[in-house]
């Protein structure tokens, strides 16, 4: 069994900050890229940025400059440091991980936290 845990989220003033954190445990040998994503209501789920194990990090254009994805290897956890917020940054946020499975001796790219919720607002 694999867990991706995410926490963080919540209210924020526009131009606030937020950090949110993701952290992996269960049945893997190791992790690969790790990654958020984010779901507002009506819309498709869109990638927001994602780190490689040897922590490259991509953005996407719309966070560039204002999200700084980080991670901490010896406790399997991703975070995101969200700057400068918008509303328009409103989202169910998502931590996504490709693990090296122990059952399967596999690569697999399919898990997924349980969403924490981000909301900028006045």
């Amino acid at each position: 069994q694999v867990q991706l845990v995410e926490s963080g989220g919540g209210l924020v003033q526009p131009g606030g900050s937020l950090r949110l954190s993701c952290a992996a445990s269960g049945s893997f040998f190791s992790i690969n890229s790790m990654g958020w994503y984010r779901q507002a209501p009506g819309k498709q789920r869109e990638l927001v940025a994602t780190i490689t194990s040897g922590g490259r990090p991509d953005y996407a254009d719309s966070v560039k400059g204002r999200f700084t994805i980080s991670r901490d290897n010896a406790k399997n956890t991703v975070y995101l440091q969200m700057n400068s917020l918008k509303p328009e940054d409103t989202a169910v946020y998502y931590c996504n991980a490709e693990l090296l499975l122990i059952a399967t001796l596999r690569w697999d790219n399919d898990y997924w936290g349980q969403g924490t919720q981000v909301t900028v607002s006045s």
